[in-house]
């Protein structure tokens, strides 16, 4: 069966394709969550229509991304924490923690951009990315630093 994506599906197309796919594939999993419409002429082009739409607030959205990735760069927030005698942290700096430190400096990015791999248990200075778009990662320098 063909059917034309409304969505990015991984593994199987972009937005606005029309890709061939088992029929039982599409009727209980595609059509029902509306992620693909059947390939008929008048849903290629209301698909259509939207694509462009999509690309039109896509390009909003990144030159926004990239206007803000400047305005991030160089940014260094600082975390207190209480730690032991080691340098090592009671607990730890996580995305959340350093979101509310941005935040802190008029900046409002979504806990979820920031891009820690793991949470920072230590004591010291880090990079850490910020993913503000798909194609748009600024790094901002995080220092955690003993409380009291």
């Amino acid at each position: 069966m063909e059917v034309i994506l409304r969505e990015d599906i991984d593994k199987l197309g972009s937005r606005g394709q029309v890709v061939k796919v088992a029929s039982g594939y599409a009727r209980n999993f595609l059509l029902p969550r509306r992620l693909a419409v059947p390939a008929t002429q008048a849903n290629r082009k209301i698909v259509e229509q939207e694509r462009q739409a999509h690309l039109r607030k896509e390009a909003k959205l990144k030159t926004e991304a990239q206007d803000l990735g400047k305005l991030l760069v160089g940014v260094s927030v600082t975390i207190a924490q209480k730690a032991g005698e080691a340098d090592q942290l009671f607990g730890s700096v996580t995305a959340k923690d350093v979101a509310d430190a941005l935040a802190a400096k008029n900046f409002t990015v979504d806990r979820r951009k920031v891009q820690l791999d793991e949470p920072i248990k230590q004591l010291g200075e880090y990079k850490v990315p910020v993913r503000l778009h798909k194609d748009v990662t600024a790094e901002i320098t995080v220092t955690v630093v003993k409380e009291g």
